[in-house]
């Protein structure tokens, strides 16, 4: 590889073992093993370089997903494959804990960072296009612009949602059957029935 990917790779380990804040220049360069000259050159500041590598690793992550579920059983019912990708997802956090700290940071920086925020803003409609694509099991170009702004909206909060409940408490996260049955209680108006949720 070359510096520049180096520096990719040094930003990314960097991400997952000190996050966002606390990743100096310094670091990328000792994790790395490129100068700090080279940070400027190839991506023009630090703060680009740890975009590039927070795209690279939530792209890699799409990528391990899609894989995963591609793989998985397609028999069943609607409701059993959202359940299904719910309960993927579910394995995915637990597989990978600081990547999703580190998402949770990053987030947390847009207010304070306006490049942040604006690049964000820019990967948005191609982040929930990807959504609706996994979760409907389909490729990202099947997925029409109308499809994208609207369900690809729902899943992304869905997932939002799911993965901050899950770096809250994970033994309290709910199970892909039990998401499948808020929504459909919701959906139908029955939001406040006692009755337990059924059994997957």
């Amino acid at each position: 590889m070359g510096h520049r990917e180096d520096l990719l790779e040094g930003a990314k380990r960097c991400l997952l073992e000190k996050g966002w804040v606390r990743t100096t220049a310094r670091d990328i360069v000792a994790a790395s093993g490129a100068n700090l000259a080279s940070i400027g050159y190839h991506y023009g500041s630090k703060d680009a370089l740890m975009m590039a590598a927070f795209l690279q690793m939530t792209e890699e992550w799409g990528d391990e997903v899609g894989r995963s579920l591609a793989a998985a059983d397609p028999r069943g019912s609607r409701n059993e494959h959202l359940a299904s990708v719910l309960d993927a997802l579910l394995v995915g956090f637990a597989t990978n804990r600081p990547f999703w700290a580190a998402q949770l940071e990053v987030i947390g920086q847009l207010e304070s960072n306006p490049a942040l925020k604006e690049k964000f803003a820019e990967v948005l409609p191609s982040g929930r296009e990807g959504m609706v694509a996994m979760f409907e099991g389909v490729e990202d170009t099947e997925v029409p612009t109308e499809a994208t702004r609207t369900a690809g909206a729902f899943y992304h909060a869905l997932f939002t949602g799911l993965f901050v409940q899950w770096l809250m408490d994970p033994t309290a996260a709910p199970t892909g059957t039990e998401i499948v049955e808020g929504m459909r209680r919701v959906m139908t108006g029955t939001a406040l029935s006692g009755e337990p949720v059924p059994e997957s």
